[in-house]
């Protein structure tokens, strides 16, 4: 593991540079271009809205996820307040900054216990969910599945679990209530202001936003006996790859996450063969091919196969 890593270099910034401009622009470009798009929705023909809106929401996690692990600044409280603003609604960015950042712990990488990024289930859930929920769980196992309900059950079961936590944890109970003033104000510049009816909103934005997310995380891990081999690489992303600022080359962010997005490209053709070697050849050629090989067939089982092998016949 060692010389793999340092294979590759841990940081890639100009000397001196302290602030990652290119992140900061497009900070302004997602939250202008929702702004723009917002405020003009009436004149955008539906056809054009729901993809657009999509694609902002989606780059806006993309850029969340960018901040959380240390840019464009060296100052967290102003790289919290780029990925603060809640344009998708459901999700407070300091949750998604915690719940993420415990997913980075590799050896950890898809158990369903410790990952709360892992689509697995333990064998005691695959139990209690009774075979049409098994159905639905087998089917947002496939492209097709993950694209039209993965985006419901992600949003449904985050909510209903922070429903849980929140009697009995203030801390969350002091982030929700944050998050609801910001939820407030990105509502009544939408419907109050905008006049956008609330129903299009959540289709086109949130829901559709989430979908196209889920499209990155569909095929980035899988699991393996070896840790180092869990997690993929999708080449040639073309504009997925701008949509999620070269989070495709998922091992590599994975290795080095404090290497800003724009640097990615060149740090991964620099090093493909060490993590090639790495992931054990979990590469796809890009998202159509993740798209052929999985739209109707599942990536994998949902039951998570160490529970399934410790499962009693």
């Amino acid at each position: 593991m060692r010389p793999l890593r340092s294979a590759v270099p841990a940081r890639i910034t100009a000397p001196g540079q302290t602030v990652e401009w290119q992140t900061i622009a497009l900070a302004a470009v997602i939250y202008g271009g929702w702004l723009a798009l917002t405020w003009f929705w009436s004149a955008i023909p539906i056809w054009l809205l729901v993809p657009l809106a999509a694609w902002l929401i989606a780059w806006q996690g993309s850029l969340q996820h960018e901040v959380m692990h240390g840019h464009p600044t060296r100052n967290r409280r102003v790289n919290d307040a780029i990925g603060w603003p809640p344009l998708s609604l459901w999700l407070p960015y300091p949750i998604y900054r915690v719940s993420h950042l415990r997913h980075h712990r590799d050896e950890y990488l898809t158990d369903p216990i410790e990952d709360p990024e892992s689509t697995y289930l333990t064998a005691a859930t695959w139990r209690k969910v009774g075979p049409v929920g098994r159905a639905v769980l087998r089917f947002n196992m496939t492209l097709a599945g993950r694209l039209v309900v993965g985006s419901l059950l992600m949003i449904g079961l985050f909510l209903y679990e922070e429903l849980r936590r929140l009697p009995r944890e203030p801390r969350q109970r002091r982030i929700w209530a944050r998050h609801a003033v910001g939820v407030a104000a990105v509502l009544v510049w939408v419907v109050a202001i905008c006049g956008m009816p609330l129903w299009l909103y959540l289709v086109a934005f949130v829901w559709a936003g989430a979908a196209l997310t889920r499209l990155r995380s569909f095929a980035e891990h899988r699991w393996a006996a070896d840790p180092a081999g869990r997690t993929a690489i999708v080449e040639n992303g073309g504009l997925f790859g701008l949509l999620y600022l070269n989070n495709n080359l998922h091992v590599l962010h994975h290795l080095r996450p404090r290497v800003p997005w724009y640097r990615l490209p060149k740090l991964y053709r620099r090093t493909r063969k060490i993590l090639v070697a790495r992931n054990g050849g979990l590469v796809y050629r890009g998202y159509g091919d993740i798209a052929r090989r999985f739209l109707l067939r599942m990536h994998d089982d949902p039951l998570h196969p160490p529970e399934k092998a410790a499962a009693p016949n």
